[in-house]
């Protein structure tokens, strides 16, 4: 193991702790059991031992078409035809999993998008939306515009029967011009943190912080999503105690923040270093349920809590 940093709050599992780690973690689902479930297999040898009609939501992260080295495995770039090829040996089987009134989304970036979407569109289910999540941090290109942006397809099984919360999902926005009425505020609120609004969200996100190495939630994961991201999807398309389902889990993220949202979770990954991360995160879990960016039931602009408290401090002096 490297060494790291002592304020290096990525997680990481000792030899010590692995066997007792892979004890809590099945091979594959010949109990019947899905429920708070972490598998380590590939999706294709264990999708048809889950019952259909099973997720109440479904959050697929899968390989983008692109060489990405995932550790026990190495994907490799391919032709459009073939990478759509990919995606359809198993995305059907996997948006049979949901409810009739079930949602899904998909991650992608620029590159494969358009073969996610029409993978998407011919598994049947009805795209409602696509989602640009802006990325802070990423690589420079010399020839080339800087990646900054992913995308999340959102599709439902059923358009006139789905579950959406949107109260749960509204962003709290700084408010730099607040207007008042007979001496009030008007459409915001004042707090110690400074003058906000609670608008609705839009299909551009623009306050969310990829993981790093002071983050408690941060891997060596190459492609980690952050919780606060997958926070937003899990809060809008679940209630408490659904059922969340992930068959491309990576380090764990989707089961983890469903944990911590009081939903249930489904995860499939293939490489176990990734599950033993994820059991390990899902342990932290029992004694901390904070997502970064998201508290009292608020998603906060990035930084803009911290920022507002340390203001607030220096009025004070």
């Amino acid at each position: 193991m490297k060494e790291r940093a002592s304020n290096n709050r990525t997680v990481t599992v000792a030899p010590e702790e692995a066997d007792k780690l892979r004890d809590m973690i099945s091979v594959d689902f010949a109990n019947g059991e899905i429920t708070d479930t972490i598998v380590c297999n590939d999706i294709m040898n264990v999708i048809d031992s889950i019952p259909d009609s099973t997720a109440d939501l479904v959050i697929i992260d899968p390989p983008y078409n692109l060489r990405r080295d995932f550790g026990t495995l190495c994907f490799k770039a391919m032709n459009e035809d073939d990478y759509e090829g990919y995606l359809m040996r198993w995305m059907p089987r996997v948006a049979d999993k949901l409810k009739e009134d079930g949602s899904l989304y998909v991650c992608g970036d620029w590159k494969c998008t358009a073969s996610l979407q029409r993978a998407i569109e011919r598994t049947g289910l009805t795209i409602m939306n696509r989602i640009t999540w802006q990325r802070e941090k990423g690589r420079g290109a010399k020839n080339n515009w800087k990646n900054g942006m992913e995308d999340i397809w959102f599709a439902v099984k059923n358009p006139d029967k789905y579950h959406f919360n949107l109260d749960a999902v509204k962003v709290r926005r700084r408010v730099l011009a607040p207007y008042r009425e007979n001496g009030q505020p008007k459409d915001w609120d004042e707090d110690e943190n400074g003058n906000f609004r609670l608008t609705c969200p839009s299909n551009f996100w623009d306050d969310i912080s990829v993981p790093f190495w002071s983050m408690p939630e941060n891997t060596d994961h190459p492609t980690q999503k952050p919780e606060k991201l997958y926070a937003k999807l899990i809060l809008a398309s679940s209630r408490p105690g659904d059922l969340v389902l992930d068959p491309f889990m990576g380090s764990g993220t989707t089961c983890v923040t469903a944990k911590k949202l009081a939903r249930h979770f489904c995860g499939v990954e293939i490489n176990e270093e990734y599950c033993l991360w994820a059991m390990k995160r899902l342990i932290m879990a029992d004694s901390d349920k904070n997502i970064q960016g998201y508290d009292d039931g608020i998603f906060w602009e990035r930084n803009a809590k911290t920022n507002n408290r340390k203001q607030c401090l220096r009025q004070k002096k």
